[in-house]
C-alpha cells in the first residue's frame, strides 16, 4: 500500500514543531513538499530523506536535539542503543572484503548469520541501489549502509551489522573507508533513531582510533558500548 502523505499538522507534529512553522519552511523550500489544492503535502518518503540529509549535516547539539525530536516521536522512553542492536554474531573484525562491491556483498553475509535477515540477495541489491543514488560514506572512513526504505518483510527484528575491514576501501568519499555499519530497520522512526545516535558516536575521533585499534569483534563492541555511556 502506498504510504499516506503528510499534511501540515500532521508533519508538525512528526516534527514537534508548530504547523506555522512547517508552513513557512515549505514556502521557503526548506522542506520538500507539493501543494495540492493549494494546502501543502509532504509525501513520507521524502521528509524521511530530507531528515537523512538534515542529520548528516548536523553538529553535536543539533544531532542531541534531533535525538530527542525522534524519540518524542517514536514515543520512546530511552534512546536506542546501538550496542544492544549490534550482536556479536552481526560483526566482522576484520572484514575480509576488498572492493566496493565485496563489501556490501560480504557484511550483508555477515547480517544474516544472526538468522534475523531472511533474504539477503535482496538485502543487498537494495543496498546496492541505495549506495548508487548517493554514497553513504564519510570523511571520517565510516559509511553508513542501508537500504532506502526500512525492509521489515524479510527481517525477524532489527539490527545493526558492522564490519572493519584491513584496509580502506574507495566507497564515494574523498577519503578511503574501512568502517561499514550496516542498518536493517522495521521502520522509519527507528532507522532514524539509529541514524541521529551514529552520526553522534562517529564525532569523535577518539572513539574512531578505538574502534579501529580493536583486535576483535567483542572489543569492538565494547568500545561501542563505552562510546554510548560518554553520550549519556
Amino acid at each position: 500500500m502506498p504510504e499516506e502523505d503528510f499534511d501540515v499538522d500532521a508533519l508538525a507534529a512528526y516534527l514537534h514543531l508548530a504547523p506555522a512553522q512547517v508552513a513557512r519552511l515549505a514556502d521557503r523550500g526548506k522542506i520538500p513538499g507539493r501543494r495540492v489544492s493549494g494546502q501543502w503535502r509532504f509525501a513520507q518518503a521524502d521528509v524521511r530523506s530530507w531528515m537523512e540529509k538534515q542529520i548528516g549535516l548536523s553538529d553535536e547539539a543539533e544531532l542531541t536535539k534531533m535525538e530527542d525530536v525522534l524519540d518524542r516521536s517514536a514515543g520512546a522512553e530511552s534512546r536506542v542503543s546501538i550496542a544492544e542492536l549490534l550482536p556479536l554474531d552481526a560483526m566482522a573484525v576484520p572484514l575480509p572484503s576488498r572492493t566496493r562491491t565485496a563489501v556490501i556483498a560480504d557484511i550483508v553475509k555477515v547480517a544474516a548469520r544472526t538468522g534475523w535477515l531472511w533474504d539477503p540477495e535482496k538485502m543487498a541489491e537494495a543496498v546496492k541501489s541505495r549506495e548508487a543514488m548517493h554514497p553513504t560514506a564519510l570523511e571520517n572512513g565510516v559509511a553508513l549502509l542501508h537500504p532506502r526504505r526500512p525492509m521489515a518483510s524479510i527481517l525477524g527484528q532489527p539490527f545493526i551489522a558492522f564490519g572493519r575491514t584491513i584496509h580502506g576501501i574507495p566507497f564515494g568519499a574523498r577519503a578511503l573507508t574501512d568502517l561499514f555499519f550496516l542498518v536493517l530497520a522495521t521502520e522509519d522512526a527507528g532507522y532514524l533513531r539509529v541514524l541521529a545516535r551514529l552520526s553522534r558516536m562517529i564525532g569523535d575521533a577518539d572513539f574512531l582510533a578505538r574502534l579501529r585499534e580493536a583486535p576483535d569483534a567483542g572489543e569492538a563492541r565494547r568500545v561501542i558500548g563505552e562510546r554510548e555511556k560518554e553520550l549519556e
